[in-house]
Formats: structure tokens, C-alpha cells, sequence
């Protein structure tokens, strides 16, 4: 009897207004069953669990001017936010290829456009690195616009599982796409120490970095771990336990920020890759095509700017943003995630 009416156990009560752990959120994650629930959180300034809020969308939108029947390209689907106010211009007739190597969300997000009524008529996805926009370009033909928004989704940074935070135990990962490559906490335990306080230099401006980077390789050598992001979170901490008591606890936050920046990069080759599709892209756009780029940190903005002046100047672009754009005030104070972002245009020629 017990076993053909087997007892049906309780969901587990939802733990307060803002559970903690990532998967007791579970209203947030099921955005479609709990709507009101997600709305507040958005309402409250935050981004929901497994979700992200597209930056500069009007800014976007202004800018590349998109029309029914033009072809263009998301570079970084990530959620598809920005792809799906693109899709909705290019009705009817247009084509949408929307390229993404993060291999979890990129069906997800696909499955969600689709549900939206954006099936493979209009939106071409493909698994692959924004670098290939020749590929694209090749299979799609001459494209009308194009955009990268060149920054960590959100619900890459909220899953434990992924280790793109420091405020959260995971495992030490940072890869966009974790089936491919090597993860952070391997890159690790073989870097030396000039690489490493090289890496969190360049790449994240860090001011700690020699003695960060000495107590890492010192740690590493010793035999201990670094495989979790609270054990380098850790470790920094103790690094800059000498700091006063008045600004350590910022410092520190600071510091764990750029390190977590400096190695991501790192591991996805990210600058590589960008100079890669910008030396690339204005080959890829149609005469009059659109190009607008979202960075978040000065070594992306720095790398985009440089490019877009030099081709402007070979005559091969014939506009480009003398300045970034920057989200409003009031995005910036509904979506914290906002305010780095600068977003800089081109025109080809």
C-alpha cells in the first residue's frame, strides 16, 4: 500500500524575502510561475537569481537604428535581452545570428526567444567565440549591425557552481564556457609568481599585487589549496590583514574584485579574443553598417577606443564616438551592475 501511494514531500518553505543560497531562490528562478515575486526584486534594485537586466538598451536601440529585413549580430547572446528588442525591429524578414560559448545558457535563452515566437526563421544561434564573426559574416552575408556587450551575465555571476564571485563558496572556475579550457584554480597551481602579480597588474590595475600574488604561488607551494573561490578569497584577506581596521574590509572587497577580473580573463584569453573580433569586425559590416560595444573595465574600453580610431582614421570608419556613453543615473542606481558600463559606436564607411 505504502508503495503505490508513496508519501509526497513538502517543497522546502522559502526562507524569507531574500534567501540566500542560490538555489533556495527558487521563485526568482522560475521567473514564469512567480512574476510578481521577480518584479519586486527588480523594484528593489537587484537582479534576480538566474536572470539578467541588459544594459544601455535605449542607448542601443537609438544608435543602431535596425529596420524589418536587415541582418545583424548579438555577439554575446548571455540572457538575450538585447537580442530580443533587435528581434523584434527586424520583423519581418530580417536575420538575427547571435553567437555565445557559455554552452548552459546558451539553449536556455534560445528555448526563451523561441517561447517568445523568434524561432529559426529569424534567430540563427550558434556555440562559438565572437572572435569568428568572419564565420558569421561569411554564412550571413554583409551585416547591417552588430553588437557585444562585453560583460559576465548575471546569472554566470549569481550560480555558485560557476565561481565568478568571491562572496560566494564555488568551486574556483571562471571559465564562460567550463567544458572547454582550463579553470582558474588549475591556471593556479602552476603559475609562478611573475605571471601571476603580472596578470593582476595589467590586467586589474591591482595595487596589492606583488604581495597577493606571493602569498598565492607561496601557498601553492606549501601544498596548500586554492581550488574554491572562498579559499582565494581567503587568502587575500589574510594577505591584507595588516591594512587598518578603518579601510580593510573595502580594500579587501576592492582587491578580491580585481584578482576574481584579472584571472577570468586570464582563463578565457578575453583580451585575446576581443582584438581578435575587432580586428575582424569592420570587414564583417555592410557600407553604413552599425557596430556598438558595452565594456566594463578600462582594459576592454582601452582596446576598443584604439581600434575604432584606427580604422577611423585608414578612412575605414567613417564615424566613431569621440566619448563613451554612459547609463543613465536612474539605471545605474535601479541596476548597480550598470555603472561601469561605457558604451562607444562605429559607422562603416
Amino acid at each position: 500500500m505504502d508503495e503505490q501511494n508513496p508519501k509526497r514531500e513538502r517543497r522546502v518553505r522559502y526562507k524569507g524575502t531574500h534567501p540566500k543560497a542560490f538555489k533556495e531562490k527558487y521563485k526568482e528562478l522560475q521567473p514564469e510561475q512567480y512574476a510578481d515575486d521577480v518584479e519586486k526584486v527588480k523594484q528593489q534594485g537587484r537582479t534576480p537569481a538566474g536572470m539578467h537586466r541588459s544594459i544601455c538598451v535605449n542607448e542601443i536601440m537609438e544608435f543602431l537604428q535596425i529596420v524589418p529585413g536587415q541582418t545583424g549580430m548579438d555577439a554575446t547572446l548571455g540572457y538575450g535581452g538585447h537580442s530580443l528588442e533587435m528581434l523584434k525591429c527586424l520583423v519581418p524578414g530580417g536575420r538575427l545570428f547571435a553567437t555565445d560559448v557559455d554552452p548552459f545558457e546558451l539553449p536556455r535563452t534560445q528555448e526563451r526567444l523561441q517561447a517568445l515566437g523568434f524561432g529559426p526563421d529569424i534567430l540563427f544561434v550558434r556555440q562559438m567565440n565572437f572572435s569568428h564573426i568572419d564565420k558569421i559574416a561569411e554564412e550571413a552575408g554583409p551585416l547591417n549591425f552588430v553588437l557585444a556587450d562585453l560583460g559576465v551575465s548575471s546569472m554566470q555571476i549569481d550560480n555558485p557552481d560557476r565561481g565568478f564571485s568571491f562572496k560566494i563558496k564555488g568551486p574556483l572556475d571562471l571559465r564562460l564556457n567550463p567544458k572547454s579550457g582550463k579553470s582558474a584554480a588549475d591556471l593556479l597551481k602552476k603559475i609562478s609568481y611573475d605571471h601571476l602579480e603580472e596578470l593582476f597588474a595589467v590586467y586589474s590595475d591591482e595595487p596589492y599585487s606583488e604581495l597577493i600574488a606571493r602569498a598565492i604561488t607561496s601557498k601553492i607551494k606549501q601544498g596548500k589549496k586554492i581550488e574554491t573561490t572562498t579559499q582565494l578569497q581567503e587568502t587575500i584577506a589574510e594577505t591584507l590583514q595588516y591594512l587598518s581596521e578603518d579601510s580593510r574590509k573595502e580594500e579587501t572587497k576592492k582587491a578580491c574584485q580585481r584578482c576574481f577580473q584579472a584571472l577570468r580573463i586570464e582563463v578565457n584569453n578575453e583580451f585575446g579574443v576581443l582584438e581578435d573580433f575587432l580586428e575582424k569586425l569592420p570587414f564583417a559590416l555592410a557600407p553604413g553598417g552599425r557596430v556598438a560595444i558595452l565594456s566594463f573595465h578600462s582594459g576592454e574600453d582601452r582596446r576598443v577606443k584604439k581600434s575604432f580610431q584606427n580604422f577611423f582614421r585608414e578612412g575605414i570608419y567613417s564615424e566613431v564616438a569621440s566619448d563613451p556613453i554612459r547609463p543613465t543615473t536612474e539605471e545605474s542606481n535601479t541596476n548597480p551592475r550598470a555603472r561601469s558600463a561605457k558604451l562607444r559606436w562605429a559607422i562603416k564607411a
